[in-house]
């Protein structure tokens, strides 16, 4: 009765400072010394898949040293079925279970028994917290249960952090596009930034920018980021053969490259390293110019968020052609009355 009204006790610390601060590192933190003093083991960890590298790095942790931190860990697609089918993995002797790795660390960090929660949002893996004790020992289902409750929260901490700081990266992200669209009539330049922004925002490999040839056959690079000069050296990119459902108006999201049957020059990217594509279309009022692409270097299923970011960045690109375009015709007419005045002045 004890333990159930300890464990009550921390959730409710816990739920408590979710109301009171929205520093990650902080909950993070809350999360880990609450399952380190309540379950009496030896160490806790909290952990974050990083899904670039698809590995763990730490978030917080207590009772662990250094030495043991920098020795690496497994990958996460390894571990992921279980904790994903069973909630759970235990580890009774972790100097000898086959199924980890960096045993003989274990042994000298003293390490005997780990037990292993996933950290879950919306159902998807985001990372796991590991309990550690000194001396082998089993675990009853209300200790599990208990520090699958922790994960939760370490699981929420995390990911109102990243929509805290996805909010603010995009807010950035359209302010700066927005600048350079007023203060620059450099159509070029604009681009440019653009593509970079982009991608770095999404996390992603590349980003071009490509727009359609005056007979609308081919589409003709504008700008890009993270790409080779080869792999842009590859050849023309054709209008009717290169992803052209983006050309009807639509966003096309493509998994896998190497298969896609509206895919071109399928080897080099595979030379180049890309996987997926999200492909948008770049409109001038309500016709299709252009497109822009995000490349990954991973298989990447984009969000519908980040579809919809990527389809308002395109428009706000095909906004800037637009100005620059009319500035232009602008520019020309003015010229044009200029040299029809002088040779009305002529005449006299």
């Amino acid at each position: 009765m004890a333990e159930k009204q300890s464990y009550f006790r921390t959730i409710r610390k816990i739920s408590e400072a979710f109301g009171t601060t929205k520093d990650m590192d902080v909950l993070c933190q809350l999360i880990v010394d609450s399952a380190l003093d309540t379950m009496k083991v030896k160490a806790v960890c909290l952990f974050l898949v990083d899904q670039g590298k698809e590995n763990y790095t730490v978030v917080a942790q207590k009772g662990l040293s250094e030495q043991y931190l920098h020795a690496g860990y497994g990958h996460a697609d390894k571990i992921a079925p279980t904790l994903l089918k069973d909630g759970f993995i235990y580890y009774h002797d972790a100097t000898t279970d086959p199924r980890l790795n960096n045993r003989d660390k274990k042994k000298a960090e003293g390490i005997g028994s780990i037990l292993v929660v996933p950290a879950k949002v919306k159902g998807e893996l985001i990372g796991v917290l590991a309990m550690y004790t000194s001396k082998m020992r089993e675990f009853d289902k209300e200790e599990i249960e208990f520090l699958r409750v922790l994960a939760e929260q370490g699981g929420l901490a995390i990911e109102n952090a990243r929509l805290v700081e996805k909010l603010r990266s995009n807010t950035r992200l359209f302010l700066n596009l927005a600048a350079n669209i007023a203060s620059s009539l450099d159509i070029k330049a604009i681009l440019q930034t653009l593509t970079e922004e982009v991608a770095k925002s999404l996390g992603v490999k590349a980003a071009s920018i490509r727009l359609l040839n005056d007979e609308k056959t081919v589409l003709q690079l504008a700008a890009s980021y993270g790409l080779s000069e080869k792999y842009l050296k590859k050849g023309p990119i054709s209008a009717e053969k290169s992803i052209a459902q983006a050309l009807k108006g639509k966003p096309v999201a493509i998994i896998d490259a190497y298969t896609d049957k509206g895919v071109q020059y399928k080897q080099e990217k595979k030379e180049e390293g890309i996987v997926s594509i999200l492909c948008v279309p770049i409109k001038a009022k309500e016709d299709v110019i252009g497109v822009l692409r995000l490349y990954s270097s991973m298989k990447k299923v984009f969000s519908e968020d980040e579809i919809e970011l990527v389809t308002a960045l395109a428009y706000q690109g095909g906004l800037a052609i637009q100005n620059a375009s009319l500035y232009l015709m602008l520019k020309n007419d003015l010229q044009d009355m200029k040299e029809s005045a002088w040779t009305y002045k002529c005449w006299f």
